[in-house]
């Protein structure tokens, strides 16, 4: 699986015109399921990203995970991070991700998992198009991928 977080002050996802997720501070995790992945990705993913300490400690170091902020996540599903890039062409390929039954369950799976790591889970809406607004702070911005661990 692959995952861009993002450190925000505050994010929210719309469907429609209508909010389905928002957060103050804490994480917009924008996930994919790759062919291939399973629960176990997922899992590992969300274990780590909850781990991730990128909040500054009094000290102003990037020392502190999402809890110690007492942060939330807001998890959209984005399959255009499998993109195989523009490196032949102009118009790049997802065939890399996984198919939409099994990214819907992954996804699941990794805001169920992200609950249960204590944490507070917004989400955007599978498959659904959606718009995404957010206050980047620092900016901040990280990139997970469970094949490179």
């Amino acid at each position: 699986m692959r995952a861009l977080v993002q450190r925000v002050s505050e994010a929210r996802v719309s469907v429609d015109g209508a909010i389905t997720g928002e957060i103050g501070r804490g994480f917009l995790v924008l996930v994919c399921a790759m062919q291939g992945d399973s629960e176990a990705e997922a899992q590992w993913l969300a274990r780590k990203i909850a781990a991730c300490r990128i909040f500054r400690d009094d000290q102003g170091k990037m020392n502190l995970p999402l809890s110690a902020v007492e942060g939330a996540v807001l998890a959209v599903s984005q399959f255009t991070l499998a993109a195989n890039g523009c490196e032949s062409g102009n118009r790049p390929g997802f065939s890399a991700a996984a198919d939409a039954a099994t990214g819907k369950r992954l996804y699941e799976h990794f805001c169920a998992a992200m609950a249960g790591e204590g944490l507070t889970v917004a989400r955007g809406v599978f498959g659904a198009d959606m718009k995404v607004a957010l206050v980047n702070e620092g900016p901040v911005t990280i990139w997970f991928d469970t094949a490179l661990r």
